[in-house]
């Protein structure tokens, strides 16, 4: 919102415009944008994939994910997700993805309360040691149309710089495994260690008008 006076509202506040936000990431991924057209887009390169490496099982169990995934982005208002969605030969597939959303302190619950809820609830740690962040998961076992899968999710949590810790980046990242394979299984914990990598190298960029 823009005043007649040229300022917008942020700034006659005294606060300043948000930052973007860049990460590392493995070969054959991108930053993406949520919308209809993404995701269509997404499904064919999974679906061609999938099958190419004779694996409907996880093709099946992969999109089923992507449609809550968007039922998800969308009710959490979702700013942007990356996947691998290249296709090419050099792509690293994992059967997840990296969500990123924002969480807002509000009059009742502060950030610093959120972090707390965090480490009392799901055993929340610094990020590699990195006390900018802090690392959670938890392991389920889900149903996914007539068939169970295992999926594990990785949360992360950093404030945004400039909102005075009100606000902050919100990194949800996925990896599912057949439902006969457990929570240690090899590709999972490789999948974390990658997810871990990734997010510790957060960089914030700043826009420009």
């Amino acid at each position: 919102m823009n005043s007649g006076s040229g300022m917008t509202l942020r700034e006659q506040l005294g606060v300043s415009a948000e930052p973007d936000f860049e990460i590392d990431l493995p070969a054959g991924w991108e930053r993406r944008n949520v919308g209809d057209d993404d995701r269509a887009a997404l499904e064919a390169a999974l679906r061609k994939k999938f099958l190419s490496v004779q694996r409907p099982d996880l093709y099946a169990a992969v999109h089923a994910m992507v449609d809550d995934s968007y039922t998800a982005m969308s009710a959490a208002g979702a700013v942007a997700y990356y996947a691998a969605t290249t296709g090419d030969e050099n792509t690293l597939w994992i059967p997840g993805s990296i969500i990123v959303s924002t969480r807002t302190a509000t009059a009742d619950v502060s950030l610093d309360q959120m972090v707390s809820h965090a480490i009392r609830e799901f055993d929340a740690q610094p990020l590699l040691g990195d006390k900018r962040f802090i690392r959670f998961e938890r392991d389920e076992i889900v149903t996914v149309g007539e068939a169970s899968i295992g999926l594990t999710t990785v949360e992360y949590l950093t404030p945004i710089p400039t909102t005075r810790r009100r606000r902050a980046l919100h990194f949800t990242a996925t990896v599912a495994r057949p439902a006969e394979a457990g929570a240690d299984d090899e590709q999972v914990a490789a999948s974390k260690m990658l997810y871990d990598a990734c997010i510790s190298t957060l960089r914030w960029v700043t826009t420009r008008p």
